[in-house]
């Protein structure tokens, strides 16, 4: 009976400890892996970052949402898909968005090998200064799934991972009333914390080029609306810049 219960014990032991580490390496604002950039101090700053990108379907029309709000947004993008729509990429670019490095296909890279990570992290920063002649200095990690190993890595290659602390969930069908719903209660959340807003959205889809995010377009058009009288500030995150080094 003593044996049973000591490797009940032990069983609870590592079910909880692989959760912890499930925790580190892919909760957006866990910092126990290293640290990653998630937002500033001050509650009215608002970073919008697009994640998946360039999408022909999508990422033109929410350039001209921007636009006609004049606000800079943060795109996170895939070597990939920045190499089937070079002329996107570098429309971002110069419409002074921030673009940042989204891995050249979106693995999970804290499963990857060593060489995997550095491949996807060094490969997806070369396509992207190559096409668009922008400097790349920001990373974020697919499903923000990391480990230790690779924000070393991008750190090395000067790279400021960068994680959040709103997600839209606009990869579900819950459409535009839904993602702004989810985006204005982490904004409040976050002022409630005396948190800048970093909200994780999405102009693509990693499985493949076209994925439908038109919701997202319109929820981000309302939520531009919607603060555009307030003191709200929105930012890219460069306005939160943290040392490339651990």
């Amino acid at each position: 009976m003593a044996g049973m219960i000591a490797n009940a014990a032990l069983g609870s032991a590592a079910i909880g400890l692989l959760g912890g580490l499930l925790y580190a390496s892919e909760w957006p604002t866990s910092q126990i892996f290293g640290r990653t950039l998630i937002a500033g101090n001050d509650p009215e700053e608002v970073a919008l970052t697009f994640d998946d990108g360039p999408n022909a379907a999508t990422t033109p029309e929410l350039l001209e949402v921007l636009a006609r709000h004049d606000v800079q947004a943060t795109f996170f993008a895939m070597g990939d898909f920045v190499r089937q729509k070079p002329e996107i990429a570098r429309r971002v670019v110069a419409a002074g968005h921030l673009l940042g490095n989204h891995t050249m296909s979106h693995p999970k890279l804290s499963l990857q090998s060593a060489a995997r990570v550095r491949q996807e992290l060094a490969d997806c920063n070369a396509t992207l200064e190559d096409i668009t002649g922008a400097k790349i200095e920001y990373f974020r990690p697919p499903f923000g799934a990391r480990r230790p190993y690779v924000l070393r890595v991008a750190r090395e290659m000067g790279l400021t991972p960068v994680t959040w602390n709103v997600t839209g969930y606009d990869w579900n069908p819950i459409g535009v009333d839904g993602i702004l719903a989810n985006l204005e209660r982490g904004i409040a959340r976050s002022r409630g914390r005396a948190q800048g807003s970093n909200l994780l959205l999405h102009d693509g889809g990693h499985l493949a080029m076209g994925a439908a995010r038109m919701d997202t377009v319109r929820a981000v058009d309302r939520l531009l609306t919607a603060h555009s009288e307030t003191a709200t500030r929105f930012v890219t995150v460069d306005a939160w810049r943290a040392p490339a080094t651990s």
